[in-house]
């Protein structure tokens, strides 16, 4: 068995093997984005309040958040490629419910089973390292890292045009079908590899410790504006996070084998590239949810640009194909420099982005050029990360770390949300139909924190320790 696998790595083309792993990457991060354009049209389409539609979107990153972690585990236990393959089902049956939904339950069902696959592109990440020569190991990395934002930024323009011009619920069956061709691309494409950490079985009590501390935390973050930050549910929502993961933690720390290993996440590479990636989540998620609103507030605000979704998607569209551009770039650096120096060079090109939009978005083009900037640093920064946290842990422990480093992401998104929606609600004004419009004033304190995070991402990146990671090795 053993024998066959090698040979397989042999003979399988490492070109098909990047292609079909970053396409299931850019499928997975499409369905992250495909609902934005038709949010303010769920509650006529699902029969519902416009705060229970939110749930949408927040089940798919609740499912994803949790789900991650949990399949990184399994993935070093039972095989990448398996788990690979396991998530993409029940993206599949997921996006197909949500094609055949027309009320809220079976809607939010499917998006909870896409969120499922979230996990994903971390895990593709850590099966390329594995099953790469060496040599195509960090390209590689930084491509499949730069397929989340590819997929986000196609995503968008995508969807505004079929919701345009054909029913809404083509973006499923089409979700549905990519998810399909990915999963038999994975099948036929991908070698195994072995699987190890077997030996102390998986940690149940920690997973549904993890779940249940996430659950409190993200929900707590994310419908903070929504229940009211000094509301009861909220409150108990966060203090009983809290108490779950200090509970969760000291279960962690006792176990053999455990979910997450919390001594490896103290480690110094570790932790500064895993407090960085908060940063950084933070940092791009924050421009996708400013810049798409300037450019479609109306004219008469004096700083809006009167875009249309369809039309402000493809302002978007450029960003996420520089993140791509840059992958080969960025692995270059990490090569010669090092994947500190790449962290630090991204986190940097992330702040002079935001610098340039908050003194000046008066013109369309400052705007794109902000989106382009930041999403190149973000490239930068997320083909670095991956390759730190491989290096400073254990062959037993890759899919594990890189699926806890990439939910450090997902959380600064989240805080993220909550963040930039604090700032802009607090700094509006009641617009022409009534509704509350942000000022100019709050987009502009938007951009400043979200550039002045990544200045301090760069910071965290540049404190990192030890001889420069390079690509190329195996660890």
């Amino acid at each position: 068995m053993a024998t066959a696998t090698v040979q397989q790595q042999k003979t399988t083309n490492p070109t098909a093997i990047i292609a079909t792993l970053a396409a299931a990457g850019i499928v997975v991060s499409m369905a992250q984005t495909l609902v934005i354009p038709i949010i303010g049209s769920l509650p006529d389409l699902l029969h519902t309040s416009a705060s229970n539609a939110s749930w949408v979107v927040t089940i798919t990153l609740l499912t994803g958040a949790i789900s991650t972690p949990v399949m990184g585990r399994l993935a070093d236990m039972h095989g990448k490629k398996k788990m690979i393959l396991i998530a993409l089902i029940p993206f599949i049956v997921g996006s197909v419910i949500c094609a055949l939904s027309g009320s809220l339950v079976p809607m939010v069902i499917g998006r909870g089973l896409q969120g499922l696959a979230t996990g994903v592109v971390p895990l593709g990440i850590s099966l390329l390292h594995d099953v790469l020569p060496s040599e195509r190991v960090g390209s590689a990395m930084a491509l499949m890292s730069s397929s989340l934002g590819v997929g986000g930024a196609l995503g968008l323009p995508a969807s505004a045009a079929i919701i345009q011009f054909a029913d809404w619920r083509v973006l499923f069956w089409i979700t549905a079908a990519a998810g399909v061709l990915i999963l038999l691309a994975v099948a036929k494409v991908i070698p195994s590899h072995a699987a190890r950490g077997h030996e102390h079985g998986f940690d149940w009590v920690g997973t549904v410790g993890l779940g249940l501390g996430l659950t409190g935390l993200l929900l707590g973050i994310s419908k903070g504006t929504a229940w009211g930050w000094t509301s009861p549910l909220t409150l108990g929502m966060l203090l009983g996070a809290v108490v779950v993961f200090v509970l969760w933690s000291l279960w962690e720390l006792r176990r053999p084998g455990p979910l997450v290993d919390l001594h490896a996440t103290v480690r110094p590479v570790v932790l500064l590239t895993n407090i960085a990636s908060i940063l950084i989540g933070f940092s791009m998620y924050a421009q996708s949810l400013i810049l798409p609103q300037l450019m479609q507030l109306p004219v008469a605000t004096g700083y809006g640009h009167g875009q249309s979704t369809f039309q402000m998607g493809l302002w978007m569209a450029p960003a996420g194909l520089g993140m791509m551009a840059v992958s080969g770039l960025g692995a270059a650096i990490t090569r010669r420099w090092g994947a500190k120096v790449t962290l630090t060079i991204g986190s940097v090109v992330m702040a002079i982005g935001y610098l340039a939009s908050a003194l000046g978005t008066g013109s369309l083009w400052v705007l794109v050029f902000t989106a382009l900037l930041t999403s190149c640093g973000t490239g930068l920064t997320y083909g670095a990360m991956p390759a730190l946290i491989l290096s400073a842990v254990p062959a037993t422990e890759k899919a594990a770390a890189n699926g806890f480093n990439s939910l450090m992401r997902s959380l600064g998104t989240t805080i993220a949300a909550a963040v930039i929606g604090l700032v802009l609600s607090g700094m509006s004004v009641a617009g022409a139909e009534g509704h509350s419009v942000p000022t100019l004033a709050g987009f502009t304190t938007s951009l400043l924190i979200g550039g002045g995070l990544a200045l301090i991402a760069a910071i965290a990146a540049a404190l990192i320790p030890g001889p420069p990671v390079r690509t190329g090795g195996k660890h």
